[in-house]
């Protein structure tokens, strides 16, 4: 493929990459530093793009790489060690000041709600928020995988 070409069409795919960088870092800023890499990668590597490959898919799959490789490093420097002897893993960003006042006004109007729902949507629902596996439950009652899974679908409406 002729350089100037390809060059151009990278850069006319710029517009189409703008709403999937959005999404995917829901800031202005990171959108542009995002699109940006994501150019400079495809212009230097454009020796290893094929001829009769879509260059949107390509170009969103760099850009998609580069966005979990960036948030992969993000979470590693969040991430600390405790040098006590037990060596725990720390996120320092998750330090929870819990309210546990709302935490039980909340834990009690679902109580009164749940109270309202028929026992055959209840129970199943009551066993997967405690682990159960929807088979484990089917299982159990004798009743199809489906019936549970909508069963608890409803419980949750």
């Amino acid at each position: 493929m002729v350089p100037n070409n390809f060059q151009q069409m990278v850069v006319e795919h710029r517009e189409f990459l703008k709403p999937y960088a959005i999404n995917l870092t829901g800031n202005i800023e990171e959108t542009d530093d995002l699109l940006q890499e994501t150019m400079l990668k495809a212009l230097s590597n454009a020796d290893k793009f094929k001829e009769d490959t879509n260059i949107k898919a390509w170009l969103y799959t760099i850009m998609k790489n580069i966005f979990i490789n960036d948030y992969r490093k993000k979470v590693k420097q969040q991430t600390m060690a405790d040098s006590t002897d037990s060596q725990f893993f720390l996120n320092a960003n998750q330090v929870d000041q819990g309210d546990d006042a709302h935490g039980t006004l909340v834990m009690q109007d679902l109580s009164k709600i749940l109270n309202t729902v028929d026992d055959e949507y209840r129970t199943p629902f009551l066993m997967h928020h405690e682990g159960f596996k929807y088979q484990e439950i089917a299982e159990k009652y004798n009743i199809p995988l489906g019936t549970v899974k909508s069963r608890i679908f409803l419980a949750r409406q």
